[in-house]
């Protein structure tokens, strides 16, 4: 698998340009309060999809070959992936089939199924839906789209990091969520190559630190998949995320599902803005580290807004821990 560069990154941008509008990034004077420093937020949760995915599926499905386009394509995920995927296929006029982990966010479900794509449950994980996905792939002969795995999708979503540096130059440092890794891939390559000094900073549920342990022991490693934010919710790293971030990522920081939980709180009370609990993890992540962005000119990516009614009683009712850690 190649790595992409930033030129590639820019034609995906001009790709989906044509299809996705360019997404706000807004600073609050709550947040500024909160994290105490300058903070801009990147609002992929504005997405069609509400989730920044949407940008690689595009990139890819558009680039598919023809007998690809005819057999049609197929993906394992928690959601926004899936959303992406079903998006994109719908957009171009190819069949698409998701396989999702049982009790998976309903509202994106439904978004999946509404964009006529194919869903079929399977396992209580990403990692036991993955297993029957690949079986499925030989048994359909349907292109297989790897959630983390592919060039195309990580120079799409790095498109987001361009549109970043474009309205704001002097940021000094990029809060970014990580599961898989392909956002923060993705950023990585796009502000790296423009602004070498800029740090990045991914930011994982420690209750699901695959991604974090490979990149920390520079090797893939499996680990405990636990976290209710199912944007973040993976037990194994994958490949071509990791020998990037391993190259270019600054920083990698674990949060807990509580902190996680009080920064959708901070987006709904400060932003006026529903995010999801990988969404809100860069934040909760700025919000740990804040004595030392003082100063600092923050971006923080707000990837997806798909919470269930679940997740957000759930971040409500952390009231009395937000009461407590922010006194």
């Amino acid at each position: 698998m190649k790595v992409p560069d930033l030129s590639e990154i820019l034609q995906a941008h001009q790709r989906i340009l044509k299809y996705l509008p360019k997404t706000p990034m807004y600073s609050y004077s709550g947040i500024n309060e909160l994290i105490g420093t300058e903070v801009f937020i990147k609002h992929e949760n504005y997405q069609p999809i509400n989730a920044f995915k949407v940008r690689g599926g595009i990139n890819l499905i558009s680039q598919l070959e023809d007998e690809e386009k005819k057999n049609g394509v197929i993906a394992v995920s928690t959601g926004n992936h899936g959303q992406s995927v079903a998006y994109a296929a719908k957009l171009f006029g190819i069949n698409a089939t998701i396989v999702i982990p049982e009790n998976s966010n309903p509202g994106k479900v439904a978004s999946m199924q509404g964009l006529g794509a194919e869903v079929l449950f399977h396992g209580k994980n990403f990692d036991e839906a993955k297993i029957y996905c690949e079986k499925l792939v030989k048994e359909r002969n349907m292109r297989y789209i790897h959630s983390g795995n592919e060039p195309e999708l990580i120079s799409g979503v790095g498109t987001y990091a361009l549109e970043m540096l474009e309205d704001k130059p002097d940021l000094d440092v990029i809060f970014i969520p990580v599961g898989g890794g392909s956002g923060a891939a993705g950023t990585c390559i796009a502000a790296k190559t423009i602004k070498p000094n800029i740090r990045i900073i991914g930011v994982q549920s420690e209750e699901s630190p695959a991604a974090f342990l490979s990149w920390q022991n520079k090797s893939l490693v499996n680990a405990k998949n636990n976290t209710f934010a199912e944007g973040l919710a993976t037990g194994t790293a994958f490949d071509l995320p990791q020998r990037i971030l391993w190259e270019y990522l600054d920083d990698f920081i674990l949060v807990s599902d509580n902190s996680i939980m009080q920064a959708m709180f901070f987006a709904i009370e400060r932003t006026h803005s529903l995010v999801e609990g990988a969404g809100a993890a860069s934040l909760a992540g700025a919000y740990k580290l804040r004595s030392q962005l003082q100063e600092k000119k923050v971006g923080i990516v707000f990837s997806g807004g798909n919470t269930s009614l679940e997740h957000l009683k759930m971040a409500l009712e952390t009231l009395p821990y937000y009461i407590k850690t922010t006194k």
